[in-house]
């Protein structure tokens, strides 16, 4: 069986790319293997991202915020897939990831930009996490190998407007 390697990458690397790495790791183990990065990561993990992950019942140790660029290092995992969970390119900076891996926007909003009460914030980490999982189990349902690449691209581009 191939084994793919995925990133999720986000501006601060510390909620959406965050779950979306865990998210994988479970539901798509041993398959697949998620990393999630930054262009500009933040100093730690989003406290609520921890949270939500830890209510889906989803292991957060070792999860880290860091940069995108850890990727491109000799010894870095050969990448097949990137996917950038940034809501919207015009507002944030999303790198552009050279290489050969395949690539979509799965832009979905910042659930660490919601000001509000508690209840406000945790509601805006579960939609993100809902959305994340939902798109990440319409791609696990693909069957990469049997589809050629165009076919791939096309998914992962249609996954990330479901």
């Amino acid at each position: 069986m191939k084994r793919y390697n995925v990133l999720f990458l986000c501006t601060g690397n510390s909620a959406r790319s965050i779950m979306a790495e865990a998210i994988l790791n479970r539901k798509g183990a041993p398959q697949f293997i998620a990393y999630s990065a930054g262009s500009h990561p933040k100093e730690a993990v989003h406290p609520a991202a921890l949270k939500q992950l830890g209510d889906a019942h989803l292991p957060t140790d070792g999860l880290r915020s860091k940069p995108w660029d850890e990727f491109s290092k000799p010894g870095a995992p050969r990448l097949d897939f990137v996917f950038m969970v940034c809501d919207n390119a015009a507002k944030e900076v999303c790198p552009v990831w050279p290489g050969q891996p395949m690539q979509a926007h799965w832009g979905v909003p910042d659930p660490a930009a919601v000001a509000g009460t508690p209840d406000q914030i945790a509601r805006a980490f579960r939609e993100a996490y809902l959305m994340l999982e939902r798109r990440i189990s319409l791609f696990l349902c693909l069957p990469l190998a049997s589809l050629d690449s165009l076919a791939i691209k096309k998914e992962i581009d249609r996954i990330g407007h479901e």
